[in-house]
């Protein structure tokens, strides 16, 4: 499955989850905790356990994930909610209790579509060639790009973390079991079992509960981690490393469809052009795609409102 080596200008990251994966409600408890801004202490002191009613371990888990969401940002040893944070987890804010699957998959977009925090997602579902995919193949792929990379990691740290992306996205049968109780990000099903013999495989397709706003706003996060250029061609927003179509799993069909739809939804911002067989994505003027995020959350009807 591997394509050659991977060189990444950040280091890797395979640990600070605690070996815990992301629960329903810990962002909002996070951003409860937090407020404007908060000593990153916030989650380690002992009071933690009773302000979050976890144990330590997960309320540093709690806060690795906060960052690693991108909906908190740390600075001089300082967490705060994002813009996006604010947006999303405010009391009045659009999904506060992540009862949305518009949230869900912008949880997932952070975590999957940089290495940062979270390498072995990223490698999973940026580089892996293949649909299926043997954790223990996994293993050792990752363990090449360490040594590729030139990082610290041991064979035991790399397969609790495999473990740990595996019980996050991949919906297990026993809900009484804990660790099965709250996954957040196995809410979308984008990974499933695929067979006997513990081999898994990325749910590839067009994903009806994607908003066409979440998928504006990660593709503005790309373009812009892109280097601004003024216009993105299809292909790389289908299959380059860290794109939508990639950490959507998305297929070219679904992710053209979209694309053709943003005249619309960014008020002519963002044209798509389709001429003599170059099909690109052009910036014609400045957009945020933070403001059409509402657009992603049904609001409820006013009898739904009035109950």
């Amino acid at each position: 499955m591997r394509r050659g080596s991977v060189k990444f200008d950040s280091r890797g990251q395979f640990a600070g989850h605690e070996t815990f994966p992301l629960r329903l409600l810990w962002l909002k408890k996070a951003f409860d905790a937090v407020g404007d801004s908060a000593d990153i202490r916030t989650f380690q002191e002992q009071a933690a356990i009773a302000r979050f009613g976890v144990g330590r371990n997960m309320a540093a888990s709690m806060r690795y994930w906060a960052l690693a969401t991108g909906f908190f940002a740390e600075q001089d040893r300082m967490i705060a909610p994002t813009r996006l944070g604010k947006a999303v987890l405010a009391d009045d804010g659009l999904d506060p209790y992540l009862e949305q699957a518009a949230t869900v998959w912008l949880a997932h977009w952070h975590v999957a579509s940089t290495p940062d925090m979270t390498t072995t997602a990223y490698y999973a579902f940026n580089l892996l060639s293949a649909i299926e995919f043997d954790p223990a193949i996994l293993l050792e792929e990752i363990f090449a790009l360490v040594e590729e990379n030139g990082w610290r990691a041991t064979r035991g740290t790399l397969k609790r973390d495999i473990e740990v992306f595996l019980r996050s996205y991949v919906r297990r049968g026993d809900a009484l079991n804990e660790d099965a109780a709250e996954p957040l990000l196995a809410e979308l099903a984008i990974i499933r079992e695929a067979r006997l013999g513990g081999w898994y495989e990325f749910v590839r397709g067009p994903k009806p509960s994607l908003s066409d706003a979440v998928f504006a706003f990660a593709l503005g996060d790309y373009w812009a981690r892109s280097g601004h250029a003024t216009t993105l061609t299809a292909e790389q927003i289908c299959y380059a490393p860290g794109s939508p179509g990639r950490v959507f799993k998305l297929d070219e069909d679904s992710v053209i469809t979209r694309l053709m739809r943003l005249d619309v939804l960014t008020n002519d911002a963002w044209k798509w052009v389709d001429t003599a067989g170059l099909r690109q994505i052009q910036r014609v003027s400045d957009f945020d795609p933070l403001t059409t995020l509402p657009l992603a959350y049904p609001r409820p009807s006013p009898l739904e409102a009035a109950a």
